[in-house]
């Protein structure tokens, strides 16, 4: 059991790396095949086909992702009490992870199925709704708990506060590619802080 354990983790390794480099559809069963040194046969034992595949790779993504979200906002709770605060500081610890990455983040499966979603079916579409809406939460509760203490300068839509976070995080991540420039999501994150720094700054009388 172990043996098929290690070997389908391996061929999500392997597909996850060869995906966020040049898509699902690019990637190819016989590639995987021989990078795990198995047989078709073995593949299809652990994948019915790339659908199959494709939610398991968004599956382990997710709940990575998730994971990271959720230790992130634990983290920055233990350091301060103040919402506003929390909220700084979670940002700001997912942009030193990510300076912290050697190379750069490698991208997002999350929005590599969303750009090639006419591959998947509606089960896989769902997958990624979920996960960004789950994402939003996480952020759109921090945003709720600042909200009840500090007036916002102007009128804002918490949803789309909270979008902006990730907005900030996957928009960063495809610059960054594009422009081989690794650095470019933290700054992006970093202002994103500023910005609500100034959001909830007190008016001036």
């Amino acid at each position: 059991m172990t043996r098929r354990s290690d070997t389908r983790t391996r061929l999500l390794d392997l597909a996850e790396t060869a995906v966020l480099e040049k898509g699902f559809e690019a990637t190819s069963i016989e590639e995987l095949v021989a990078g795990a040194g198995i047989t078709k046969g073995g593949f299809f034992y652990h994948f019915p086909d790339k659908t199959a595949l494709a939610m398991a790779l968004l599956e382990r993504y997710i709940a990575v992702e998730d994971a990271f979200f959720a230790d992130v906002i634990s983290r920055a709770k233990q350091y301060h009490d103040d919402p506003l605060q929390v909220l700084l500081i979670s940002i700001e610890l997912i942009a030193e992870t990510l300076d912290d990455i050697p190379g750069g983040h490698p991208g997002c499966l999350v929005a590599t199925a969303a750009y090639q979603e006419r591959l998947f079916d509606a089960k896989v579409r769902e997958l990624n709704r979920k996960a960004i809406l789950g994402w939003r939460g996480c952020f759109r509760a921090l945003i709720d708990e600042v909200l009840a203490i500090y007036p916002a300068r102007d009128q804002m839509d918490p949803d789309a506060l909270a979008d902006m976070i990730l907005a900030c995080i996957e928009g960063g991540l495809v610059l960054s590619k594009a422009l081989d420039d690794p650095t470019i999501t933290s700054k992006q994150l970093r202002l994103c802080k500023t910005y609500f720094k100034l959001l909830f700054s007190p008016r001036l009388q």
